[in-house]
């Protein structure tokens, strides 16, 4: 007999039930009308009752129509759930609406009246059965090939010709059947079972042994991993599908409930899983109440170019027709282009047009030949405390607002002039009011302006929140971008005070690919300087990590062994090598009131820093081993400075002539280390 447990386990504790009766669009914990009567207002919701372990209906409007499946069934159909006859109708309507295939036998066994009555459930008899094969006939494999069915990939499929069959009815009365030329049995075998296929018969399947609740044609022969599976009507589409080299399998039928453990594992193995039906009134109402049921696996339904008659109704008859693997292919990239219309028209305007290449990058900052800062970019500048940061970027912002032909000092920086007088935006977050104020009225005067320009805007954020100072910084830039016709160039002195924590990963990655998105957007330079000591070649921090992959170039300052110079070198740059950049100095001067350029550092103290660096590099790799490949090495050189193959191939070259590293006398195959 039915049993509720078995319904709630065949149905996702109930809530399949309520995907095949409730029509609308609804979704579980969302409020929708109540279809069991004139509901003015979406009241009502479905919910997962965790006590009982069943999903239910709730109405907030009405509680009288609230209730689990076998309630909700009982209204719709006017059967009353607390009525012995009419509960066992709701099962049996659940039964046949959801093609679950139990049990309906009611009768119940003699109970002795001093025990409680305890159903028993009458076991699922097996057919008996016997066969024997043959080898397939001519015209059988005929038959198979009209679909590109090979005789290979029938047994692959275990798939055999049957030359008779024996078994009994329904009545427990024995029978038998045999193939001939004009009838042929075909049978799909298991160890359990057999189901035949008898294409020009009138009663086309039969069944031997037994099938189950979850028999699936297919399943054992999918791979581990895959990128489309697709179920389909039976077992000859499946075939037919993997002759093409798709991926495929089938339910005993289209009307068969779908078992969701199965799509669950195959939702892990699979992208996408795609209900590939007939095109007759069966398979649509049937793909449409699969898709409607299997929502949450993101099961979606491919219809075939096909009228749906006998001859032409499902994914068989469609290559039988003449179709090949390319048009299906092409079948299938019109259904993902309607799935990712949005995403695809979004896409195609950042897709890059080699017959209309892109406008070169303007170089906003460079030192000599080397660009640091460009249109669309981001230049990070870092150092430690007193080491003349803000004046330096005082000197870049000086750069950009500049008159016209007048030369004036940007600390060894080339910053090209700013002829349309687009916007120069200075935020600080970190000095007082009255401090910035002193900073840019000596940035004016290294500019030589005797006025502030309108076009360049200092705001102090110290008194904000971090979270408001994004904000203002996001929204003042779009502002700002209109009424001057684009901006020049933008500093955040403080890009730490941006975010709560600089080691918050999230939050950092959050913060640099929003300025990344507003330098491309508005075809700018936007500087940030972290306050921060630099770690070797390395920047510290989930914030300076995110920095370091997305900024252009990073320039570090340090003082020098004489603490009233500054020298800025070149951490990272996008082309070329950072170690092939001057060495730039500068310092304060008392009579001029501003920091001046005081020129590169001598050819020798290049090379010593180059040394130095490099050192350092080969020390972080043999803390971890003791000898290295070449390969391994350069791409460790990579990693660590952050640069292009062909620049760490030169490192390697430096590295040997100065004996950083040597070969391994045992095996010249590796490096060593050397005198370090």
């Amino acid at each position: 007999m039915l049993r509720k447990e078995e319904i709630l386990e065949k149905t996702s504790n109930g809530l399949n039930i309520f995907k095949h009766y409730i029509t609308c669009q609804w979704r579980v914990g969302r409020n929708f009308f109540n279809p069991l009567y004139e509901d003015k207002k979406a009241s009502c919701n479905i919910y997962f009752d965790r006590k009982n372990g069943v999903y239910k209906l709730k109405d907030f409007g009405n509680d009288e129509y609230s209730g689990d499946c076998f309630y909700f069934v009982g209204k719709l159909k006017g059967l009353n759930c607390n009525n012995t006859n009419d509960f066992v109708e709701i099962l049996k309507t659940i039964n046949r609406d959801l093609s679950l295939g139990l049990s309906e036998d009611t009768e119940m066994p003699i109970q002795s009246i001093s025990k409680p009555s305890i159903p028993i459930i009458p076991e699922k008899k097996s057919r008996p059965y016997d066969f024997q094969e043959q080898k397939f006939t001519r015209n059988e494999l005929e038959y198979w090939e009209k679909y590109g069915i090979s005789l290979e990939l029938l047994n692959q499929y275990k798939v055999c010709s049957v030359r008779e069959f024996k078994s009994e009815n329904s009545e427990g009365k024995p029978y038998s059947i045999a193939s001939s030329s004009g009838e042929p049995i075909f049978g799909y075998k298991s160890k359990r079972y057999i189901k035949l296929y008898r294409p020009s018969s009138k009663i086309r399947f039969l069944y031997g042994g037994d099938i189950g609740d979850n028999y699936c044609f297919g399943l054992e022969q999918l791979p581990a991993k895959g990128d489309t599976v697709f179920i389909t009507s039976g077992e000859k589409d499946v075939l037919s599908l993997a002759a093409k080299g798709f991926h495929a399998i089938c339910f005993n039928s289209e009307t068969v409930n779908i078992p969701a453990t199965i799509i669950h594992k195959l939702s892990f193995r699979f992208k996408h899983i795609i209900l590939l039906y007939d095109m007759d009134k069966t398979g649509l109402d049937s793909s449409v109440k699969h898709e409607k049921q299997l929502t949450e696996y993101s099961v979606k339904r491919l219809m075939l170019p096909l009228s749906g008659t006998k001859e032409e109704k499902d994914i068989s008859d469609y290559f039988r027709l003449g179709n090949n693997r390319e048009s299906f292919l092409k079948l299938f990239l019109d259904f993902l282009d309607t799935l990712y219309s949005d995403t695809m028209t979004m896409l195609k305007s950042c897709e890059i047009d080699f017959n209309n290449p892109p406008a070169k990058a303007q170089e906003i900052i460079s030192a000599g030949d080397v660009p640091l800062g460009t249109q669309g970019n981001i230049l990070c500048i870092t150092g430690g405390e007193g080491t003349g940061k803000s004046n330096y970027v005082a000197a870049l912002v000086a750069g950009s607002i500049r008159p016209a032909t007048v030369q004036i000092d940007t600390l060894g920086i080339n910053v090209h002039e700013n002829t349309k007088h687009k916007a120069v935006l200075l935020y600080d977050t970190e000095q007082s009011e009255v401090q910035l104020f002193k900073n840019v009225s000596n940035l004016l005067k290294r500019a030589k302006q005797p006025e502030k320009p309108e076009e360049l805007k200092a705001f102090c954020l110290t008194g904000m929140s971090r979270k408001e100072r994004l904000q203002v910084i996001v929204q003042s830039m779009d502002k700002f971008h209109y009424q001057y016709g684009g901006i020049r160039l933008v500093v955040i002195d403080g890009i730490a005070d941006l975010v709560h924590s600089a080691n918050d990963e999230a939050e950092s990655l959050r913060v640099v690919d929003e300025l990344y998105r507003l330098a491309g957007i508005y075809q700018t330079c936007i500087i940030c300087v972290l306050h921060y000591v630099p770690n070797g070649l390395k920047l510290r921090g989930h914030l300076g990590s995110e920095l370091q992959r997305k900024a252009a170039a990073i320039l570090s300052i340090e003082l020098d062994n004489d603490p009233t110079i500054s020298v800025v070198k070149a951490l990272k740059v996008r082309e070329g090598s950072p170690l092939d950049v001057p060495l730039m100095q500068f310092t304060w001067n008392k009579e001029a009131g501003m920091h001046l350029y005081l020129g590169e550092k001598p050819r020798e103290e290049k090379e010593k820093r180059k040394e130095k660096e490099l050192v350092s590099v080969a020390r972080e790799v043999f803390e971890q081993q003791t000898f290295i490949t070449y390969i391994d090495l350069c791409e460790q050189i990579q990693q660590i400075m952050d640069v292009k193959e062909r620049t760490a191939k030169s490192y390697i070259r430096f590295m040997r002539e100065k004996e950083i590293i040597i070969k391994d006398p045992s095996n010249q195959s590796y490096f060593i280390k050397g005198h370090i």
